[in-house]
């Protein structure tokens, strides 16, 4: 297959026992490499190349802690490294007319994850929806999110460099995808938690408009962006951690190692949500250029990219972090509490009172994942409504073993029902007590809507178009529509102030 770069040459795939139905390509580099010189600065054009390249294997995986790699199984796959700008392909090997673009963004904070995750492999959505998926790695961390550009004023760096790069590959699909047999006027992005903060973010960055058509947002967290003032906070504390001088700034970020940045990045992430609970560090900064305004004040001023968006959140998603421990929100009563002084004190008692149980657990997990997740992607898909067609779902469906565990449906849930991953490993422990059956029906409910959306526009008929009554679509083993699902909360939350 030629590309702008070259030509790459894929690998045939198959079911177990079945024919190849499918085409693959992975690793295509769409950027040259960010080490060295293009360290901090904005994605350039890779390096053409001669000859047929291979496209069998994943890229490199974008330096993060090693730990993490192992646990999402990309290591397995792939290696470590800076230069990571790698984009994959998937499509059905029957000749068609063009078919719908799906662009997947992975999640995991902006500082962990990759393309090379086994579960989003994409083999189940393309062959299902008979579209295209597309795939593609971007930078992470200190090496993706930290804006330090007010550290020098010697040295040319950038700011949202993962955002950048995420226009990069962009920009490679709709200059590259028609030879594999996709669209480029028909492109859906979708992805989950940092992925959906990508997508809400590049509904409201000028430089990715027109590259694509649809938008997906799973469990987002939409004011997940900064101002440049609190940004520079963060890039100064990094450069003490680097055990550097104001003055030797530039050549101490240029000169360290990326393990080095990493584990300086783990420290500055744990340093910030200590001080300030709840709030990303690494996350897209408000430039006023490459990013001129807040995605969520974008969308409510009408402003953003007028795409039809589908955008919903996971019943519990707290949950998930106040069992493993991991300390992105504020899931004890304490971080609670400095998580409204720091923000809208006078609405504190007022958003509290709407959680029976308070200070118990299960209410201060649900407090934590609403305020993250799914209050303000309320508010953009209230915002978003005015502009272009949108719609809203929550994710509910809880086999009995996770409901045990106290999880119910939490951040990232729907991730398997959406790939089709109903027989992974992690589909089969979650359904070990039972549930495979309603997982299984779901996914192939799931995956009808989010293909018919990326095809046409609207998701399918039973699902009304978001309005003043809020009409919201509850994914559970029997689906059902409801109107304004906790009015009482939402009432609570609104008009709270949050980080900025």
């Amino acid at each position: 297959m030629r590309t702008t770069g070259g030509v790459v040459r894929g690998v045939a795939v198959g079911r177990a026992g079945g024919d190849d139905d499918l085409r693959t390509w992975r690793g295509i580099p769409y950027a040259a490499s960010t080490a060295g010189e293009g360290r901090f600065r904005a994605p350039r054009p890779p390096e053409p190349w001669t000859g047929v390249r291979d496209a069998s294997a994943f890229g490199p995986v974008p330096p993060q802690q090693r730990a993490w790699v192992n646990m999402l199984g990309a290591g397995r796959r792939t290696s470590v490294d800076e230069d990571c700008l790698s984009i994959n392909v998937v499509a059905p090997a029957t000749p068609a007319p063009p078919r719908p673009v799906m662009v997947w963004i992975y999640g995991g904070a902006f500082s962990m994850g990759s393309s090379a995750v086994p579960g989003y492999a994409g083999h189940a959505l393309a062959r299902t929806g008979d579209i295209v998926y597309v795939s593609f790695n971007y930078r992470l961390g200190v090496l993706g999110f930290t804006d330090v550009r007010s550290t020098t004023d010697e040295h040319p760096f950038d700011a949202n460099l993962g955002i950048r790069d995420q226009v990069a590959a962009l920009e490679w699909v709709r200059d590259n995808i028609a030879a594999f047999g996709g669209d480029p006027g028909n492109v859906t992005i979708f992805g989950e938690s940092a992925g959906g903060i990508s997508v809400t973010t590049l509904m409201a960055v000028p430089a990715a408009r027109g590259l694509f058509h649809r938008a997906i947002a799973q469990s987002p967290a939409p004011a997940a962006a900064y101002t440049q003032e609190r940004a520079a906070g963060w890039a100064a504390q990094l450069i003490g951690l680097l055990g550097a001088e104001e003055k030797d700034a530039a050549d101490a970020l240029l000169a360290a190692s990326a393990d080095d940045l990493v584990t300086a990045g783990t420290l500055l992430d744990e340093w910030a949500n200590e001080a300030t609970p709840g709030v990303l560090c690494f996350a897209p900064v408000v430039d006023g250029d490459f990013l001129p305004v807040h995605p969520l004040d974008a969308a409510v001023a009408g402003a953003a990219h007028p795409v039809p968006l589908l955008i919903g959140t996971n019943d519990r998603e707290g949950t998930l972090f106040a069992k493993s421990g991991v300390n992105l929100l504020p899931t004890t009563p304490a971080r609670l509490a400095r998580l409204f002084a720091g923000t809208d004190p006078a609405a504190r008692d007022r958003i509290l009172a709407a959680y029976p149980g308070y200070p118990g657990k299960a209410a201060v997990a649900d407090v934590a994942g609403d305020h993250a997740f799914w209050w303000p992607s309320m508010r953009l898909a209230d915002g978003h409504a005015g502009t272009a067609p949108t719609f809203v779902y929550r994710y509910d469906l809880a086999p009995r073993l996770v409901r045990l565990m106290g999880l119910d449906a939490t951040h990232a849930f729907e991730i398997i029902p959406v790939f089709g991953e109903v027989d992974s490993a992690m589909a089969r422990l979650q359904t070990a007590a039972g549930g495979r059956a309603a997982l299984r029906a779901l996914s192939a409910r799931m995956q009808a809507h989010w293909v018919h959306f990326a095809r046409h526009g609207v998701p399918g008929p039973d699902w009304p178009v978001y309005g003043p009554h809020r009409p919201t679509l509850i994914f559970d083993e029997t689906d059902r529509v409801e109107h304004d699902p906790r009015a009482d909360r939402r009432a609570a939350w609104t008009g709270f102030s949050d980080y900025r």
